[in-house]
């Protein structure tokens, strides 16, 4: 099972007890350095108060369960208001939104589409961009994220 895996099995039930949803567990390398990060999210936004609450809840069952054989660091943050889509449950949520798609190669002269999330389907993007469809290949998406204009 991955680190990731593991690591929401134990951490989202004391997530949701803290009155916040788990959004997502990374455990990436950056700067020659591994980082566990949960990401929450909550109705009205989630603030410093949650993070620390949930990261004193969560690191003692994180050195007792003992996932990670490496040094690490541990952050617990807030998902974001431009947070990456992932699972299909996330597209489903955001349907109708608008999002920025990152695509690993160029299509049409440009490798990021931005427009409103109107299709999700087994991998398979489609938005709306500039009143024209456009539909992306999963293996075409680097990276799906909610746009937010200010």
């Amino acid at each position: 099972m991955k680190i990731t895996d593991q690591v929401w099995q134990f951490a989202e039930p004391i997530v949701k007890a803290h009155g916040c949803t788990l959004w997502d567990v990374e455990y990436v390398r950056e700067g020659g350095e591994w980082y566990l990060r949960l990401y929450l999210d909550k109705d009205g936004g989630v603030d410093i108060n949650d993070c620390e609450a949930i990261s004193r809840a969560v690191d003692p069952i994180l050195d007792e369960k003992d996932p990670i054989p490496e040094s690490y660091h541990f952050e617990v943050c807030s998902a974001g208001l431009e947070r990456v889509l992932k699972r299909p449950g996330d597209f489903e949520k955001f349907m109708g939104h608008d999002v920025r798609v990152k695509l690993y190669q160029p299509k049409a002269g440009s490798k990021e589409c931005c427009g409103r999330l109107v299709g999700y389907d087994d991998g398979r993007v489609t938005v709306e961009s500039a009143g024209e469809m456009v539909t992306f290949e999963q293996k075409e998406v680097a990276q799906v994220r909610l746009s937010v204009e200010f």
